[in-house]
């Protein structure tokens, strides 16, 4: 058969569903294979990027490597920003791009350009094919590479002079990953220096956020009753909703519940990853700290653990509760203390009734209406922190942010590709007027698809998250405001449902309204950020701790 054919059958063998992209004229011997002999669904995109967004999305969702397609040249450089969030974000994801003939070729350099090397610094693994009878190893090496523990991005070239060779290699089947447990004797050390804390917390980071590991770490938990934070990535891994959760360290340092991490004699941290901003920093005589990942620790000046347990969390997890034996008694004064200034102090204002709307009133009305497994999806900007802090996840994957390349332009991709997924729950893309238009064209997308989800648009004309940091920097306010188009026009014009807001409870009701009605809806939100400054610093800078 064609190698083409090889390819698409070696996909449909990894059980890939979807191809997301925009193919060109070196992919057309892939598209006609695709569109003769495969049921994998091809979802054409409008740009590169929301095709990358939403196969990444795919695979932090289903743990499987998502797949997209691009040309050669400009098609596959448009995978860039996508590959590095993959790679920097830990989801499994495999990119398809073309290029010219390698054996005879008589258009010189045109469109050429090295993507294997471009790519090679944010993937774990970019090859081109050079040979039909390579297809089957290198498309299951690619999938086994994506998915297994730390995840990642993988990019494969396929010339067109190799897509049309014949070939009768045979396709390989996937096979099982197996991790080996912790080390018993570090997992007994780490069990008495459990035993023997006072004040011990747990840290639930973004390598938590895997299947099967939410119910080990629910139960270690709820055996220790130890009490637990999370960084951003780890939001959901564990239900916010345990009267043991302490909050989520949007920030570094100076967050109200720094205080009892700073208090903490012993902090337990379960799925770090040093790519999200640290959620603490490590101190020479400080706090001893115990490392529990798939992957051993990646030493710095702010992060040395003293013990390192290394292999499956989930199995890691259920032997150091039977290590550990019976729960210990541990001091929760401080804890309680703690948790109820962090309640009081970042849920202030969740129903103040100005407008525009303040940060906290948005997250207060939008977590009113969110379900259970609903989901948000955010770009990235200033609000980000306001939700990572503010809006309690109670399951994996039901808040979809980027701590980690914090790449603008992915909230509206993300949803989409949670929406395909889960077609009976509510999807909320979550968006400032920046983020939005670098990928608002996939709105076309959305509509063509028949999917139901909302997208609201923060909209304060300006790149916010830069004003903010501008103005803490103590320089003068400029350079960073724009000005926006009729959101509601421009939504209709791709055959969406456009809102404008012009009051609080008008937000509410037309969020709710939009849900019911189906289909896909832009909001367009006015938003107050003047919270930022009095309150993300100017509070945490002036805050005394309590303890």
């Amino acid at each position: 058969m064609k190698a083409s054919d090889l390819f698409v059958k070696a996909l449909e063998n990894e059980g890939v569903e979807y191809i997301f992209g925009i193919p060109g004229e070196e992919n057309l011997d892939l598209l006609e294979s695709l569109r003769t002999s495969s049921k994998i669904k091809l979802i054409l995109t409008r740009h590169e990027q929301g095709a990358g967004f939403m196969a990444a999305t795919y695979g932090r969702i289903t743990g499987k490597a998502g797949v997209c397609l691009a040309t050669l040249g400009p098609g596959a450089t448009n995978f860039s920003t996508p590959a590095a969030y993959a790679h920097l974000g830990g989801f499994p994801l495999i990119m398809i791009t073309g290029q010219k003939p390698i054996n005879k070729s008589k258009q010189g350099q045109f469109q050429i350009v090295d993507v294997v090397q471009l790519f090679d610094p944010v993937c774990k693994m970019s090859k081109q094919i050079v040979s039909g009878n390579l297809v089957p190893s290198l498309v299951r090496e690619a999938f086994r590479i994506a998915e297994e523990e730390r995840p990642g991005a993988v990019l494969l070239e396929l010339p067109e002079d190799i897509a049309v060779e014949e070939t009768d290699a045979k396709v390989l089947n996937p096979t099982e990953r197996f991790y080996a447990i912790g080390c018993d004797e570090v997992l007994q050390l780490a069990a008495a220096k459990i035993k023997a804390a006072k004040r011990p917390l747990i840290l639930v980071g973004a390598g938590a956020n895997r299947r099967n590991i939410r119910r080990s770490i629910s139960d270690f938990i709820s055996f220790t009753r130890i009490p637990f934070f999370c960084t951003q990535m780890g939001k959901g891994v564990v239900d916010e909703s345990s009267d043991l959760f302490l909050g989520t360290a949007a920030l570094s340092d100076k967050d109200y519940l720094h205080d009892y991490i700073k208090a903490a004699d012993l902090i337990i941290n379960i799925g770090h990853d040093v790519v999200e901003k640290p959620p603490f920093f490590m101190e020479l005589g400080g706090t001893e700290v115990i490392h529990v990942n798939y992957k051993s620790a990646k030493v710095d000046q702010i992060y040395f653990p003293q013990i390192e347990v290394i292999g499956h969390i989930m199995l890691s997890l259920d032997r150091l509760c039977e290590l550990i034996e019976r729960p210990q008694k541990y001091d929760l004064s401080s804890f309680e203390k703690v948790k109820a200034n962090v309640n009081e102090k970042i849920y202030e204002k969740s129903d103040c009734d100005d407008f525009p709307m303040r940060p906290q009133r948005i997250v207060s009305d939008i977590r009113k209406i969110m379900g259970y497994h609903d989901i948000i999806a955010l770009d990235n900007g200033v609000y980000k922190i306001w939700f990572a802090r503010n809006y309690k996840a109670f399951q994996p994957n039901t808040i979809l942010l980027d701590n980690a390349l914090a790449t603008m332009g992915a909230g509206l991709p993300s949803a989409m590709m949670a929406s395909m997924l889960f077609d009976k729950r509510k999807v909320l893309a979550i968006c400032g007027d920046g983020g939005f238009m670098m990928n608002s064209q996939e709105l076309e997308t959305a509509v063509r698809y028949n999917l139901n989800l909302v997208c609201i648009v923060l909209n304060d004309s300006s790149y916010g998250m830069i004003r903010w940091k501008q103005s803490h920097a103590g320089f003068a306010d400029w350079g960073l405001e724009y000005k926006n188009p009729d959101f509601i026009k421009y939504a209709e014009s791709y055959g969406a449902n456009g809102h404008r807001i012009s009051s609080v409870d008008n937000f509410f009701e037309v969020l709710q309204n939009s849900f019911k009605e189906g289909g896909v809806h832009l909001i367009d939100l006015p938003v107050d950020y003047s919270e930022n400054v009095k309150y993300l610093i100017t509070d945490l800078d002036n805050h005394k701790p309590i303890i």
